[in-house]
């Protein structure tokens, strides 16, 4: 989950599953983008999700992944850093995401977390 208007490095490339740009800003992003597409159970993935009417501090908010599975379920990803997993305003915004989600009847929302070298 990041701010609508993040401005940072953006890696822009194309997959089948993706209609338009795959734009993603971080490394798991980018990582994820490819596991989801080699998913043989994913259908659809969209990126940079407008949370539409969710508004925290002032600023409005995307979700990194929501994609649609085989079944025709959806599912939600958000993408996060282990070492902001303690910091309050991550832990309010992955709330207010799953929260969201939620009103919207998606059950399958869920976060990716990058791994170390050591964790392998």
């Amino acid at each position: 989950m990041r701010n609508k208007t993040f401005k940072r490095r953006c890696e822009k490339r194309r997959l089948s599953k993706i209609v338009g740009i795959c734009r993603t800003y971080d490394p798991i992003q980018y990582a994820y983008a490819d596991v989801l597409e080699a998913d043989d159970e994913i259908a659809e993935i969209r990126v940079n999700v407008p949370l539409d009417g969710l508004v925290i501090d002032g600023k409005e908010y995307v979700s990194d992944f929501v994609c649609v599975r085989t079944d025709g379920i959806l599912m939600v990803r958000e993408c996060v850093f282990k070492e902001h997993l303690g910091k309050p305003l991550t832990v309010k915004l992955l709330d207010a995401s799953r929260d969201y989600w939620k009103r919207k009847g998606i059950r399958d929302w869920g976060i990716v977390i990058d791994e170390t070298s050591e964790e392998r």
